[in-house]
């Protein structure tokens, strides 16, 4: 590969990753609004073909009229309120399907014109199968919540969450790998502690937005609208109420709220430590603004957090609580690339 074809490839991943971020964005409002078990079907060729007349509409909705959403929460909804929340479920899976296609079309024209060599052909075959995972288990997250409970598995929708992470950043340190390369990496002069501690960062806050995919599944954010304490108390007395013990971390509201409450202030206390040591190394002016962002970043999810808990999670607050949490994914992994050691992008040439 030359270096303007890696160039034109790293280009080309940095607007998918544009399209995944956007169907974060458009799949977090569809769960806020319950609008997710509006489309009772997995149609993935011809799904997305709109109802085009009145009887199609009202078969459609003869069909959402079965399920548990309808007969427990939306019992008295019309043919006109099914199709607001069917719309935004649609443009979702629309923008799935589009997402795949801005993915496979230029991947299928790379290939043809000899852009990808071996290993970067076997890099984004593991991404697209990656992505195939994701559509899938959004399939699998909305059939849990049409079977006999009106609401998704949390366990499936943290898993489609997670898959979402993975694959805008899979595709994002793939993308940086071939635009900036091995150039425009910190090659010496950062102490190993602080690329250990960069890793760290990803990590943590992984780890929290993966807690905050139980906290959407649970309804968690509805229960304990207070903070610091918890209706009074630093550690709620309902904690440990589920046997077995391990079911308090993924089913017990009062458990998943304090756990993502843990690490949430772990992980702003820690970005402020990184924030503070970072700055006083010789570090590329890249990584020194990724740590300016990482502050802001970390501090403006802290509040949309504890403001979207307080006002009883208003849509508007807990959206953007979750678009944002891949904001401060994105500058970690930005500045973790730049401190990463090593020569990965040789496999690109």
């Amino acid at each position: 590969m030359t270096r303007q074809d890696q160039r034109q490839v790293g280009i080309w991943l940095f607007i998918c990753c544009i399209f995944v971020y956007a169907m974060l964005a458009l799949g977090g409002i569809t769960r806020l609004t319950g609008s997710g078990l509006s489309m009772v079907e997995w149609q993935p060729l011809i799904g997305i073909i709109p109802p085009m007349d009145q009887a199609a509409w009202q078969e459609l909705f003869e069909k959402y009229r079965q399920t548990p959403e309808f007969r427990h929460i939306n019992h008295d909804m019309n043919l006109e309120g099914f199709k607001g929340i069917f719309w935004l479920e649609y443009l979702h899976r629309v923008l799935g399907r589009m997402t795949g296609v801005v993915f496979f079309v230029p991947f299928v024209w790379f290939w043809w014109r000899r852009k990808l060599n071996r290993p970067l052909l076997i890099r984004l075959g593991q991404i697209f199968l990656v992505g195939a995972m994701q559509g899938v288990m959004g399939w699998l997250m909305v059939k849990s919540g049409l079977i006999s409970d009106p609401h998704v598995s949390p366990y499936r929708l943290t898993a489609h969450l997670g898959l979402a992470f993975l694959l805008y950043g899979w595709m994002l340190w793939t993308a940086l790998e071939l635009y900036i390369g091995i150039e425009g990496r910190a090659q010496g002069g950062v102490p190993n502690g602080f690329r250990r501690a960069a890793l760290g960062m990803v990590t943590l806050i992984s780890i929290t937005v993966l807690s905050g995919g139980f906290v959407a599944g649970a309804k968690a954010g509805y229960g304990y609208n207070t903070f610091p304490l918890m209706h009074g108390q630093w550690f709620p007395d309902a904690y440990w109420d589920m046997q077995p013990a391990w079911r308090n971390f993924f089913e017990n509201v009062a458990a998943i709220q304090w756990d993502h409450r843990l690490l949430a202030t772990i992980t702003f206390f820690a970005v402020l430590l990184f924030w503070f040591f970072g700055r006083r190394l010789a570090v590329p002016g890249a990584v020194q603004l990724g740590l300016q962002w990482m502050v802001v970043a970390v501090i403006i999810q802290v509040a949309l957090g504890i403001a979207t808990l307080l006002l009883h999670v208003p849509i508007h607050l807990a959206w953007a609580h979750q678009v944002w949490s891949m904001v401060l994914f994105t500058v970690a992994l930005f500045i973790q690339f730049h401190v990463k050691s090593g020569t990965a992008e040789e496999r690109w040439s």
